[in-house]
């Protein structure tokens, strides 16, 4: 028999690691950047003594860490997914496992081995701005939700809160946390406001993208490990959203193409309208002249391939590879989403998309460029400004009385979206840590305004779609720049709240570390959320409404 003529060799498995009874193994996961991990230890180290004392002083179980700290990397994360599947391949699958998040992490390093795991797990952040556990918390969360993995999640500013605690003991003892997440209200086409003149345009609108198909152009994908930003081809077919599927390669081939003398006059337009650049002479450190030449060399190369493959958004994966190849991104995704921009001619001197805004997908994930391009395609439609931008669900905290978000993206905000526009506007050099060939960002105070905010997932195939209102403050000038130092100062910072949506309810309940954005004009506010409702239905989206926006639509 064939059977008997075969040899079978594999690696010998390694020691098994268990939880005993009350014992809870702990994994902790951060960045594919060392650089980075190595800055960001010190605020875990801090957090795991904190989860330690209470999960053994107050709540009576033993925190067992199932990976040891690396003295030769100067961190105790998890930092590949070779590295986290080798560490579940040996775990017990029936164990206990805290997830402790405390900086950004890539979630694929985990993920693959969470959603097979059958033990009960739980992601646990630290609620802070300085390394954003919060935010590698809800990327991890949506990542899992997509795999169709149940688990439970929470969050805490200094582990030391009742809600903490509650949570914590809850899922101690039960395995899991039962969140109240009533803020989301599922919404179909037998809603009262079907009837509406609003919704009718939105179903217009709707078929149209069904029909036409908007064309999402991103270069790569897979941004920074971010599993929840990655959608089946099905799910953005049955949405009429395809995507051109483009290369990182190509975009460097483009950008030599333009001319020093095209990059020389793009540059002299931004400062010509009035952004301050804070140039320096170090590349190493400081922003220079030849990185911002180059990320306008960038702009106008996306510009062109948007034109060419009649793309309706664009946008660039950039961490990793670009990253080690020219400056950053962002400068370049925030100017192409603005209206006001410097007039990019194809390669026949006519100027590309004049006067209005190509949406760009920061990181190009896929659940922030359908409800970008759709509100782009609906807002253009009405004749409304059409702006849309992504913020990283940074941080946030109390000013007299009232809790504000902290939204920030590291520079892919349109200018429209800043407190005196370009001139508004400041360019820093992106922090050397994540990016070693520099680059300006697009930093300034988020201008105040009504919004429509929401955010696509999907499970199975099927979208979902959340869609909120809220309203965007420009604080003092004192609570603005805490705010800043207590986050990233490069970065440009939105400041606001969601209407009926407290801190706790986003947190229980979103399915990404992004938000989609778009201002609206508060007398037109209810009519654009009918409309775009009643527009993601008919593109075969499930809709769920936030907050008091139930009660406007």
């Amino acid at each position: 028999m064939l059977s008997e003529k075969l040899t079978l060799t594999l690696p010998e498995p390694r020691p098994m690691i268990t939880a005993g009874a009350g014992e809870v193994l702990l994994v902790t996961n951060a960045d594919l950047r060392e650089s980075a991990n190595v800055e960001c230890w010190p605020v875990q180290n801090k957090f795991e003594a904190k989860l330690e004392e209470a999960v053994s002083g107050r709540l009576g179980y033993r925190i067992k860490r199932a990976h040891l700290y690396k003295g030769d990397k100067g961190h105790g994360f998890i930092s590949s997914q070779r590295e986290g599947s080798d560490l579940f391949a040996s775990i017990d699958p029936a164990a206990p496992v805290i997830v402790l998040l405390t900086a950004w992490q890539y979630s694929h390093h985990l993920a693959p081995s969470l959603a097979r795991h059958r033990g009960p797990v739980l992601l646990l952040a630290n609620f802070d701005g300085t390394w954003p556990g919060l935010v590698g918390m809800l990327c991890m969360a949506g990542t899992l939700t997509s795999l169709g993995k149940p688990y439970s999640r929470l969050w805490s500013s200094a582990f030391d809160d009742d809600f903490f605690f509650r949570g914590l003991e809850s899922w101690l003892k039960t395995g899991e946390i039962k969140h109240d997440v009533s803020y989301l209200h599922p919404v179909d086409a037998s809603h009262p406001a079907a009837a509406t003149p609003a919704w009718a345009i939105g179903r217009k609108v709707g078929e149209y993208i069904l029909q036409n198909k908007e064309i999402i152009g991103l270069f790569d994908s897979f941004c920074m490990g971010m599993m929840n930003g990655v959608f089946p081809q099905k799910a953005l077919v049955d949405i009429g959203m395809p995507l051109e599927s483009l290369s990182q390669s190509a975009l460097l081939v483009e950008m030599a193409k333009v001319p020093q003398s095209l990059r020389e006059e793009c540059l002299a337009w931004y400062e010509a309208k009035g952004m301050k650049f804070q140039f320096g002479s170090d590349p190493a450190r400081e922003l220079t002249r030849d990185q911002v030449l180059e990320q306008c060399a960038m702009l106008i190369a996306m510009a062109r391939f948007t034109q060419r493959f009649g793309l309706s958004a664009v946008g660039v994966q950039y961490q990793q590879g670009l990253a080690q190849s020219c400056a950053a991104s962002d400068f370049a995704e925030g100017a192409i989403g603005s209206t006001d921009r410097f007039p990019i001619p194809d390669e026949a001197g006519n100027i590309i998309r004049p006067g209005k805004p190509i949406p760009c997908v920061n990181e190009v994930d896929m659940g922030t460029a359908i409800p970008q391009t759709m509100l782009w395609r609906l807002l253009d439609s009405l004749g409304l400004p059409a702006e849309t931008t992504l913020h990283d669900i940074r941080w946030g905290s109390e000013f007299e009385g009232s809790f504000y978000w902290d939204f920030e993206i590291s520079g892919s905000v349109p200018f429209e979206f800043i407190k005196g526009g370009i001139a508004g506007a400041t360019g820093y050099r992106q922090p050397a840590m994540y990016f070693p060939k520099g680059g300006s960002t697009i930093a300034g105070q988020g201008k105040a305004g009504c919004l429509i905010w929401a955010r696509a997932h999907y499970e199975g195939t099927q979208v979902f779609l959340h869609i909120g209102t809220g309203r965007a403050v420009e604080l003092p000038a004192a609570e603005f720049e805490r705010r800043r130092r207590a986050t990233t100062y490069e970065w440009p910072l939105l400041n606001c709240i969601l209407d009926g949506v407290g801190r706790d309810d986003l947190m229980a309940g979103h399915q990404s570390n992004h938000i989609t954005i778009a201002y609206v004009e508060e007398d037109k506010l209810p009519d654009v959320l009918r409309a775009f409702v009643a527009q993601a239905l008919t593109q075969n989206i499930k809709v769920l409404v936030g907050g008091d926006a139930a009660g406007l639509l």
